[in-house]
């Protein structure tokens, strides 16, 4: 291995950030900053790719030093999630004018979830159609083979949880445990949690007014500095997604999206579409799209790159409170929702694309509705729970076909475009997140339509 090589690619990575910090010292907004961050990204990850093979030994190597910066930043977003979603959670609760609120709140952004999830589907269904995707059409290398073994191995601990199970493993049983993100299902454990925590603040403040209002200024205090906290690590957006982007970029298979070039473009056709049909749903509410997506896209911008929906929790609060005018409690619901229920990239297009492609090799026609409905049913219940990391498509895959009795060897098929369709996947998983709290923070009359109309409402925290 060639260290001067390495040297070499590790001082153009502190170049690309020297250039950032300039960026930022000439106060250039957040969003240019983000963008350059992605630009800059691309074009080393280019370098790497041409200079290097994929598979070398420098192009490891530096990697590695480049995800100190990349997954670093990812990391510090992950750490911050639990503390967030807990405190913000507890804080919107004690904060609202009738309880009654938090299940007409709830109901609203795990409806919009699961339904845009199921209309995921039909569009996932659609889009394999269109482009006459077949299972038999990919060829199996050893690596695959492997995969798809793999895959089915870890089949044998899904197939015999049933759907009152699946849903059982959303109640904490070890609310500690979860604290550490042990479980696929940990995030809407801890909201559980909070929300218990909340309910009994508004109990006691009934009973115990003095000792409800101690507890109160402790989670206030405590919300103020963890706020503070998100703040510090969203201003290392720009160097996340520059580190996250090059990486990115260097280990891409170019040979391998070419070979299955059209089940790539297929997913991003698909993807496209439902992001369209999102913005078709707000300008039914009454809202403009074009504002939404030019305050929504740094966020995006950033899920694409992690692809982790966890770890974009605390970008998702803050666009949609700062940015969008959405409602607290509203906001920091809805984020933490969706990072684990009705993910529509995830558990709503991916998987209707797979169960369309292997069907045909069974012998089923998957345009009949025997096997549509169905289909689109098991996907709009399977969306709960589905983990907000890297992998998550996957999970989701596994419990769909297997509820559908097919084979699901195919995934380990799709390994080296995974990382490629994932990055799309997670945007949109991040943009039904926001337009779940933004939606139903308006049909509460929560949303604060100055706020949202106003161009000049765009991260101004972050940008500080």
């Amino acid at each position: 291995m060639n260290t001067f090589l390495i040297i070499i690619n590790i001082a153009i990575m502190l170049l690309f950030i020297g250039i950032l910090i300039g960026m930022q010292r000439k106060y250039v907004s957040f969003s240019k900053r983000v963008f350059a961050g992605l630009g800059l990204g691309i074009l080393l990850g280019a370098f790497l790719q041409i200079v290097y093979s994929v598979d070398s030994e420098v192009v490891s190597a530096t990697t590695d030093w480049y995800n100190i910066v990349g997954r670093g930043y990812v990391r510090l977003l992950m750490m911050i999630v639990i503390p967030l979603v807990m405190v913000s959670i507890i804080q919107s609760i004690i904060n609202l004018e009738k309880s009654s609120e938090l299940g007409k709140m709830s109901a609203w952004i795990i409806g919009i979830l699961v339904s845009t999830a199921m209309i995921a589907a039909v569009v996932g269904v659609t889009s394999s159609t269109i482009f006459d995707l077949n299972a038999d059409q990919i060829e199996m290398g050893q690596e695959e083979e492997e995969r798809g073994l793999a895959l089915e191995e870890r089949l044998g601990s899904l197939d015999g949880m049933s759907t009152p199970q699946k849903i059982l493993e959303f109640i904490p049983s070890n609310i500690f445990l979860d604290m550490t993100g042990g479980r696929a299902t940990s995030v809407i454990a801890v909201v559980i949690f909070s929300i218990l925590v909340g309910i009994a603040v508004l109990g006691v403040r009934r009973k115990q007014p003095e000792q409800a209002e101690k507890f109160v200024d402790i989670v206030n205090t405590f919300y103020t500095v963890i706020m503070r906290i998100v703040t510090i690590i969203l201003r290392l957006a720009p160097f996340g997604i520059l580190g996250l982007m090059a990486n990115t970029v260097a280990q891409t298979n170019i040979a391998g999206i070419i070979e299955l070039g059209k089940f790539v473009g297929a997913s991003y056709v698909a993807l496209i579409a439902m992001f369209i049909i999102h913005m078709i749903i707000l300008a039914v509410f009454g809202l403009n799209p074009l504002t939404y997506i030019r305050k929504v896209v740094p966020v995006l911008g950033f899920a694409f790159t992690s692809r982790s929906s966890a770890g974009t929790i605390p970008l998702t609060i803050q666009v949609q409170k700062e940015s969008l005018g959405v409602h607290s409690g509203t906001a920091n619901m809805a984020a933490s929702f969706g990072a684990t229920i009705g993910q529509n990239g995830c558990a709503g297009i991916y998987p209707a694309m797979l169960a369309v492609m292997i069907a045909p090799t069974q012998g089923i026609d998957p345009l009949s509705p025997g096997f549509l409905l169905p289909l689109i049913l098991i996907i709009g219940i399977s969306s709960f729970g589905v983990a907000g990391v890297g992998g998550g498509a996957t999970f989701a895959a596994l419990i769909v076909l297997s509820s559908m009795n097919l084979p699901v060897a195919l995934a380990g098929l799709l390994i080296t475009v995974e990382p490629l369709i994932d990055m799309g996947r997670t945007a949109l998983n991040v943009n039904d997140s926001i337009l779940s709290g933004t939606l139903t923070s308006k049909i509460m009359k929560k949303l604060n339509i100055k706020k949202y109309d106003d161009k000049e409402a765009v991260n101004k925290d972050i940008a500080l």
